[in-house]
């Protein structure tokens, strides 16, 4: 398969600063089927405007095509056109840093790592009521003494588990039962084999039977990682090495789209080959900076990217850790 490394890149408008959102034109880029539109101005107010204030978190996609992305204010649910359709706002919902979605019978539930409140959510997608939450684990559960507790990521087993990430604190990996029962840890920090050195992002691996972690170790030395672990904490393989600082991943079908906070999504196949780079930005002053205003983004090139997610037709929606709260829809050239 033919690897692309770099964004194939049109730009006729580049940064937003001056321009109305919709004389802004779309910016392709990628490589072969994994080929990506950007939509210039999706998710923007009315007045062209952000409004989801900063962004350090994730994003989600419900059975209806919805997107939920995560920011310092809290929850916001898009249609797929870029429409507000409601939001979770306030203390309880903000500064999730990572998201997962589950249908769980007739419902479906986010589930939320928020790191600065040092817990894990369950929230119900329609409504917002919190029907769960996780918090430290005590010294008698774990025989740990943890006096730090910063969950970075979640996921969800098929049998229900929770699995949460410590990442910014400990770098153990927690389950615990679907009730919030204590399990299991396993990990530490460290930039051995099988440590993490911030346990950044985390994701089930459906591609693979039976389903097993896949653990984003962002600031692994010398580079930036991706590891296997099977559901009960056992150490698989080392999926990929050399990528940066990646900070999430999402799965569908045989590809995982992987952001790295450099400013680039990352496109692997089934048998972890790199076959798509999009967004790629090449100005050290720009990327990895949380702090680029909205007057200074450039279409179709990213600052630091945070989260990602595919809707069912492919399309790809990508979060930039940004002071002004940025979320990108590309569709997916078929």
């Amino acid at each position: 398969m033919k690897r692309c490394w770099l964004s194939i890149v049109i730009v006729f408008g580049l940064a937003l600063s001056g321009f109305a959102a919709e004389k802004v034109q779309p910016v392709r880029m990628g490589c072969g089927i994994m080929t990506f539109d950007t939509v210039p101005g999706w998710g923007l107010g009315e007045d062209g405007k952000s409004v989801l204030g900063s962004t350090h978190g994730g994003v989600v996609v419900d059975k209806a095509g919805n997107v939920y992305t995560s920011s310092s204010l809290g929850v916001f649910v898009f249609s797929p056109e870029g429409k507000v359709i409601r939001r979770f706002l306030g203390e309880k919902y903000n500064n999730i840093h990572d998201l997962e979605i589950r249908a769980e019978g007739k419902d479906e539930f986010i589930y939320g790592a928020r790191n600065a409140a040092g817990e894990g959510i369950k929230l119900h997608s329609e409504t917002g009521d919190i029907v769960l939450k996780l918090g430290i684990p005590t010294e008698e559960e774990s025989k740990l003494k943890l006096t730090k507790w910063s969950p970075t990521a979640i996921t969800v087993a098929p049998n229900g588990d929770i699995i949460l990430a410590d990442g910014y604190a400990s770098n153990h990996i927690f389950k615990f039962d679907k009730a919030g029962k204590y399990l299991m840890h396993f990990g530490t920090k460290g930039n051995g084999l099988k440590e993490f050195n911030t346990a950044h992002g985390m994701t089930l691996d459906t591609r693979y039977d039976p389903p097993r972690l896949l653990v984003c170790d962002r600031n692994h030395t010398p580079k930036g990682r991706l590891l296997h672990y099977s559901l009960d904490g056992n150490f698989i393989d080392e999926v990929v090495t050399g990528l940066g600082m990646p900070t999430s991943a999402a799965v569908q079908g045989d590809y995982v789209s992987v952001p790295d906070l450099h400013g680039r999504v990352v496109i692997l196949d089934k048998s972890n080959t790199i076959v798509a780079v999009l967004g790629h930005n090449a100005d050290p002053a720009t990327r990895v900076n949380h702090n680029v205003p909205q007057d200074k983004w450039i279409e179709g090139i990213f600052n630091g990217t945070h989260g990602s997610y595919w809707d069912k037709d492919g399309n790809l929606y990508v979060q930039d850790w940004n002071i002004s709260g940025r979320i990108m829809k590309l569709v997916r050239v078929k």
